[in-house]
């Protein structure tokens, strides 16, 4: 069965750096965009990052242009982010999603699988 799960989530200070992992399985991976999302409480989810099927192209909200880095390897199949600059407003659950499309759109309804999500803490 498909399976996203994502890891690296913890408790970090501002100013400091995390890089979540998801490793996929269940369907094939390199045929698939990868995206980012986030869910601090009491808001929406929303976008973060995505990487199309082949890694040549990125995209990334406003809020975290120049601080995350998204990437993947599709030997392993694994998207990644590397968050750096860490804010105590990126404070959320993060989650990886996966879309049969070739680029990354920002609006979660064009996923078709996501993960359980893993949760960012960033202390002032």
């Amino acid at each position: 069965q498909v399976q996203l799960v994502e890891s690296g989530g913890g408790l970090v200070q501002a100013g400091g750096s995390l890089r979540l992992s998801c490793a996929a399985s269940g369907f094939t991976f390199s045929s698939y965009a990868m995206g980012w999302f986030r869910q601090a409480p009491g808001k929406e989810r929303e976008f973060v990052a995505g990487i199309s099927r082949s890694g040549a192209s990125t995209n990334y909200a406003d809020s975290v242009k120049g601080r995350f880095t998204i990437s993947r390897d599709n030997t392993k199949n694994t998207v990644y982010l590397q968050m750096n600059s860490l804010k105590p407003e990126d404070t959320a659950v993060y989650y990886c999603a996966a879309t049969f499309r070739p680029v990354a759109p920002s609006t979660e309804y064009n996923y078709d699988y996501w993960g359980q999500g893993t949760q960012v803490t960033v202390s002032s």
